[in-house]
């Protein structure tokens, strides 16, 4: 029947990695794939202020860093590798990972959400060539320029602040108005009122404009009147979306919004898989509930475990 590992937990945030940490603690063999970057959303980051520990703040990258050491100093695994599907085989599940089999008594889902696209013309033409999702990755590259930030939630307005760090001039698009948390708008304000950022409230994109496979300006509307604003860079922060298209066509319930159905453990519909974090249905969408739900998965699947011995 080949290797059948304890846990395998898909995606390395913060969620994931708390839980590792639970169960690779306690002998639980634990091993992690993630497809994309470790530390997840948390890693691009800035600056985070409000996680429980760190009285002056913490940078994005460095908070994933000790997630991830913590858990691999407790033995835990992780891999990069993307999984395609689940089947229920009974004391045990199949997780396809980039074409390949591997076998777990347990699975924990924790994949956590994505940035959205905008869906408009010249976006995916021009991604990676002027628009970008995220600011810690690829702000330095256009240090001196004009930049365009388009969203008007929390991410968006604290990228905003971050970009300001390179360049010339931010303007920043909001399809309504601003519903960043207070404390962010207060800061927000202080750049608007240093003239390093223009807030456009009401205003929304309808063209990323360029040349020579570079972005060069921004078709935007506001009032049924269209306007264009030059930029050298396009940042999009309009909302997260689960990363949970791999389960389409299994047997895990998912809510109509994409995200995983779970009970007070976080055990899903499919019995021996959790979900934790972003991705599960109910979820806060904050660092330090992200990473409770992981221990309190870990908890569970401990006790899940115990009960197939």
């Amino acid at each position: 029947m080949g290797d059948i590992k304890d846990l395998v937990i898909i995606g390395a945030g913060p969620s994931a990695l708390a839980a590792a940490t639970y169960t690779a603690r306690e002998d639980i063999e634990t091993t992690l794939y993630e497809k994309v970057t470790i530390g997840g959303v948390v890693s691009t980051i800035d600056k985070i202020d409000n996680y429980p520990g760190y009285a002056d703040g913490i940078e994005g990258m460095e908070l994933a860093d000790q997630f991830a050491n913590q858990a691999k100093r407790f033995g835990a695994k992780i891999e990069f590798g993307e999984a395609n599907k689940i089947v229920d085989m009974g004391d045990y599940k199949v997780i396809t990972v980039d074409d390949q089999d591997v076998k777990a008594k347990s699975v924990l889902i924790a994949t956590g959400r994505r940035y959205g696209n905008i869906g408009v013309a010249g976006e995916k033409e021009f991604f990676g060539k002027g628009v970008h999702y995220c600011a810690t990755c690829d702000g330095a590259f256009y240090g001196g320029k004009n930049m365009i930030v388009v969203g008007g939630a929390n991410s968006a307005v604290q990228e905003s602040i971050y970009l300001t760090r390179f360049a010339s001039h931010i303007d920043l698009l909001v399809r309504s108005t601003i519903k960043a948390t207070k404390i962010l708008q207060h800061e927000l304000e202080k750049y608007v009122k240093e003239g390093k950022i223009t807030v456009h409230l009401g205003t929304s994109v309808k063209e990323i404009l360029g040349t020579d496979g570079k972005v060069t300006s921004v078709l935007a509307s506001k009032d049924d009147k269209d306007f264009s604003i030059d930029a050298s860079a396009v940042f999009i922060f309009t909302g997260l979306h689960p990363n949970t298209e791999f389960l389409s066509d299994s047997d895990i319930e998912l809510s109509d919004r994409g995200f995983i159905k779970t009970d007070h453990e976080m055990q899903t519909s499919m019995p021996g898989v959790f979900a934790s974090g972003d991705v599960r249905d109910g979820a806060t969408m904050q660092i330090a509930s992200a990473a409770g739900d992981g221990v309190t998965a870990a908890l569970s699947i401990r006790e899940y475990l115990s009960k197939l011995d």
